[in-house]
């Protein structure tokens, strides 16, 4: 009976992750929707998306090597669809250095990388229980690290005194995403899936907490931000020292857009936008 309930639990939890996933991968569509609009990719990056398709592809080949895994698969294949739309329309829009170095980034993480794990867990090593434990502790490694991301983001609030870049909206559902797969994970057993989201979880309620204190500051003083491989080369140095809060810092939240906690973890995100 206990057993039977578990099961049930476990799907569940696997279910309101998977809506909750879904929904944060939908969280960069505003980014798109101007990409598209102005016809030109400004200051965004790809790195975010490449890495989050690298992740949802990791981890589905993970999915795919176990057993009754299909909450990992049904939203793995989704944010790998997603996230491949979003490069498309980046390739598209983007100017000649960006789209190269977006090539670059897919044929490194999502053909080389991703092949050559594929290739090397199915032909030298033959017992399928090890395989899986291979596969399971690269997603789980790679999610850890993943998860260290929003450290800039909150660094950069402190230093600020603003959450103008780091919305709560988002830090919330992340956590909720986080505690669903935690969820999800110890129910049916599988340390890969639950241990990565702990440290998921304990981040976004630190960002969380982060935003109720600076909530209400509006003094800010960012030091010189240069930036490199500006469009057209137009820009080489900003200096923003204001007593009035900032424009909209939107590259971060395009980081906290591409931070996806789908089972096993999600990207890492850079990305740099500036609004003056």
């Amino acid at each position: 009976m206990a057993t039977i309930h578990a099961v049930h639990l476990a799907f569940v939890f696997g279910l309101l992750g998977n809506v909750v996933s879904f929904l944060v991968y939908l969280a960069p569509l505003p980014t798109f929707s101007r990409i598209c609009k102005k016809k030109s990719t400004e200051g965004f990056q790809s790195l975010p998306y490449s890495v989050a398709l690298f992740s949802a592809m990791l981890t589905l080949y993970y999915g795919y090597l176990k057993n009754r895994a299909i909450m990992l698969i049904t939203i793995n294949s989704i944010g790998c669809a997603i996230e491949s739309i979003y490069l498309i329309i980046f390739m598209i829009y983007a100017p000649g250095r960006a789209r190269i170095y977006t090539a670059k980034l897919l044929a490194f993480f999502n053909l080389g990388l991703f092949g050559m794990i594929v290739l090397c867990t199915s032909l030298l090593i033959k017992q399928s229980y090890l395989r899986l434990t291979v596969v399971g502790w690269m997603c789980a490694i790679f999610s850890v690290s993943v998860f260290a991301a929003p450290l800039s983001i909150m660094r950069l609030v402190i230093k600020t005194k603003s959450v103008e870049f780091m919305p709560f909206s988002l830090s919330f559902f992340l956590t909720i995403c986080a505690t669903m797969w935690f969820s999800y994970g110890l129910l049916i057993d599988d340390f890969f899936v639950a241990t990565p989201n702990i440290l998921g979880f304990i981040f976004g309620i630190a960002q969380m907490i982060l935003y109720i204190i600076y909530k209400d500051k509006k003094n800010v003083v960012l030091p010189e931000f240069k930036v490199e491989d500006a469009p057209n080369g137009t820009i080489t140095s900003i200096q923003l020292s204001t007593t009035e809060t900032p424009g909209k810092l939107n590259a971060m939240n395009q980081t906290q857009e591409s931070k996806i906690v789908k089972g096993i973890g999600d990207a890492p995100t850079e990305a740099i936008e500036l609004n003056v």
